[in-house]
């Protein structure tokens, strides 16, 4: 599955990421954050061996398929690149 990612600053350079199926909007419950674009035309692992921007493969599946997009989990923000 090929997806869309955005990104948000949170505290301390790190990030939260959002996940959208390849040209799709960001839905409408999450529009009121300002996300930015991080990448585009990703492939997401679909043997759920790779993560996703602090968001298991395995999750951002099943994320997409309960709602549309898959979010990282505060718990769980990536430190590092603003990739």
């Amino acid at each position: 599955m090929k997806v869309d990612v955005y990104k948000r600053p949170e505290k301390e350079g790190k990030f939260s990421y959002l996940a959208v199926p390849e040209g799709r909007p960001i839905p409408e419950e999450a529009t009121n954050i300002d996300w930015e674009s991080a990448e585009t035309n990703v492939d997401l692992d679909d043997a759920g061996n790779e993560p996703l921007h602090g968001i298991s493969a395995e999750d951002a599946h099943q994320q997409i398929s309960a709602k549309g997009y898959a979010i990282s989990s505060v718990n769980r923000i990536r430190i590092g690149p603003n990739v």
